[in-house]
């Protein structure tokens, strides 16, 4: 397990583009046949990849946590971003195509993953935060997930929304995740930006060429600094930082929320005229 502890709200001010992208990016999360575990410092959330190839990979536990197992007082989100695979929790089997959702309860004792076709494999993102009760295990197809259309091509932000893991899907303890879909055309995500100071969230880009890029913009409104991000990497948004961002092309992003309230609109707009 590796360890992102974020910079405060001072001391990012004076980072370079490289200690930004150290001090708030999970940087690789699929690796052949292994686990990814990224432990961060933001609401004590677990980021982490699953890309299974030959063979099937256990979701393990580590002493850091100081559980028996890793579920023990932690709830899991997980959304496929590449071909079929299956998670098993404690026996049952779950198929997932891509872009479907499972949320994995508190208690949940033996996690698997595995690929339907090695040659195509899936690849599971993951994004865990504590929980205080048990909610049942649930899959939940992107086609069921809560759907919103926002934006408008002549701001390029034109953009579907998944809410995959939400109130109106299921229970859970405090995670919230789902997926952002830019239309062609399109760069923009959160648009204009916001902060919401009951809630972190996590950002994982990914559904963009490998030589294309988004520009994460982090920090306070009136102190933004930019983060370079490569695709399928995450990065980390404290309560005090704004989270948006502009591709150089359309591409896609998961976002997965922890903190004292799961509703969607709980944030604090800000508009451009406030960013400086």
């Amino acid at each position: 397990m590796e360890f992102l502890l974020t910079p405060d709200q001072n001391s990012y001010k004076r980072m370079t583009n490289a200690e930004l992208e150290k001090g708030f990016v999970v940087p690789e999360l699929f690796v052949a046949d292994q686990i990814t575990l990224t432990y961060t410092d933001v609401d004590r959330a677990v980021v982490g990849g699953v890309m299974p190839l030959s063979q099937t990979v256990v979701l393990p536990t580590h002493k850091e946590l100081a559980s028996d197992f890793f579920c023990e007082r932690r709830e899991v989100g997980v959304i496929n971003i590449g071909s079929a695979g299956q998670v098993s929790v404690d026996g049952v089997v779950f198929d997932m195509a891509n872009k479907d959702s499972l949320y994995i309860g508190r208690g949940s004792k033996e996690v698997l993953f595995t690929s339907k076709d090695a040659a195509q494999p899936a690849k599971f993102y993951i994004v865990s935060y504590p929980a205080h009760t048990a909610f049942p295990t649930k899959l939940i197809a992107q086609a069921d997930a809560n759907k919103l259309d926002l934006g408008e091509q002549e701001q390029s932000n034109k953009r579907v929304i998944y809410q995959s893991l939400c109130p109106k899907t299921l229970d859970s303890c405090q995670l919230v995740m789902g997926i952002t879909e830019i239309a062609s055309g399109n760069v923009w995500n959160t648009k204009p930006p916001h902060t919401h100071a009951r809630r972190t969230e996590v950002y994982m880009y990914f559904d963009i060429p490998s030589h294309e890029r988004v520009f994460h913009f982090m920090g306070e409104p009136s102190n933004v600094r930019a983060v370079v991000m490569k695709p399928e990497t995450a990065i980390a948004s404290p309560s005090w930082s704004i989270h948006s961002g502009v591709g150089s092309t359309n591409y896609t992003f998961i976002w997965a929320m922890g903190g004292e309230n799961q509703e969607f609109d709980d944030m604090d707009h800000l508009t451009l005229e406030d960013i400086s």
